[in-house]
C-alpha cells in the first residue's frame, strides 16, 4: 500500500457467514413453497380423477338400470337379482343398451346383454367394483370373466335399494326376480386413500327411476304358442349365486330350453 492512500473495503468472515445463511434461509423458502404447489397439484388432480371417475360410475349404473328390460314369456332369462353383503351389494339384470354404452363395440350388434355388477378384492388388497357383460343366452367369455371392467377402486360401499311394492319404504333385498323395481337407490363410497383416515372422500347417491315394464305373454307370443310357456317361479337355472344370495361372477343366462324366444 503505498503512502498517503485510503485503506480498500473488504467482508469479513462473519458478514460472509450470514450472507450465505440469508442465501440458504431464501433457496429453502422457494423450495419448500415449489414443493407444496407440486403436492397441491398432485392432491388435486388424484381427487378429481377419483371424482369424475365415480361419476362416471353412477352414470354407467344409471344408464344400465334405465336401459332394464324382461319379458313374462321367458322369466328365467330375465331375472333381476340382488344380492350380496350390507355394504358390498351385487346386482345382475338384463338391459337393452345403447351402442354407447361402455365395452357395446366388443359385443356388435348384440344390445340384449346381461349385465353383473359385483364387488372383488383388487391386486391392492383393496376393493374395486366391476361389470361383466354376456349377451343373452350365452355365457360369459374368458377375457370378461378375467377381465371385467373396472369401474371403481377403493370402494368402501356399495349399497343398492328397492322401493317396496306394498309399502313404498327403502329395502336392500329385492326376492320378486321376476319383476323390475319402480326405484333403485344407489350409494357409492370411495376410500380417500389416507392411511391416517377412515372417512370416505366421496360418497354419491342416485335415485332410478325405472320407466320400463315388464312385457306380458300375451304381448310376447301369438294366442296359440302361450300354452308352451314354462313357469319357473322366478327362479333363473342359469345364474349361479353363493351365500346371501351373492351372485357369482361370470354367471350367465342360460341356453334356450323353451317356451316364447327372448327378444
Amino acid at each position: 500500500m503505498k503512502l498517503g492512500s485510503k485503506p480498500r473495503g473488504a467482508f469479513t468472515l462473519l458478514e460472509i457467514m450470514v450472507a450465505i445463511t440469508l442465501l440458504g434461509m431464501v433457496i429453502f423458502a422457494i423450495y419448500a413453497s415449489w414443493m407444496a404447489i407440486l403436492k397441491a397439484k398432485t392432491v388435486s388432480e388424484t381427487v378429481t380423477a377419483q371424482s369424475q371417475r365415480t361419476r362416471i360410475t353412477m352414470h354407467t349404473l344409471q344408464d344400465a338400470l334405465v336401459c332394464a328390460c324382461m319379458f313374462n314369456g321367458n322369466p328365467q332369462y330375465y331375472s333381476f337379482i340382488a344380492g350380496g353383503s350390507a355394504d358390498y351389494a351385487s346386482l345382475s339384470f338384463v338391459a337393452r343398451l345403447p351402442k354407447s354404452f361402455p365395452r357395446s363395440g366388443k359385443f356388435g350388434d348384440l344390445d340384449v346383454r346381461r349385465l353383473t355388477f359385483t364387488v372383488e378384492s383388487s391386486r391392492d388388497n383393496g376393493q374395486q367394483l366391476v361389470l361383466r357383460q354376456n349377451p343373452l343366452l350365452m355365457d360369459t367369455d374368458t377375457d370378461e370373466d378375467n377381465f371385467p371392467l373396472v369401474l371403481a377402486h377403493h370402494v368402501e360401499k356399495f349399497i343398492v335399494e328397492f322401493t317396496d311394492p306394498k309399502s313404498g319404504d327403502w329395502i336392500t333385498e329385492w326376492p320378486t326376480t321376476n319383476q323390475l323395481p319402480r326405484k333403485v337407490r344407489v350409494q357409492l363410497a370411495l376410500h380417500n386413500g389416507d392411511s391416517y383416515s377412515s372417512q370416505p372422500s366421496d360418497v354419491l347417491v342416485g335415485t332410478v327411476a325405472i320407466a320400463a315394464q315388464a312385457v306380458r305373454v300375451e304381448w310376447q307370443m301369438p294366442l296359440n304358442a302361450q300354452s308352451d310357456v314354462r313357469p319357473t317361479n322366478g327362479v333363473n337355472p342359469g345364474i349361479k349365486t353363493g351365500p346371501n344370495n351373492t351372485i357369482v361372477p361370470g354367471a350367465s343366462g342360460g341356453a334356450f330350453q323353451g317356451g316364447a324366444m327372448p327378444r
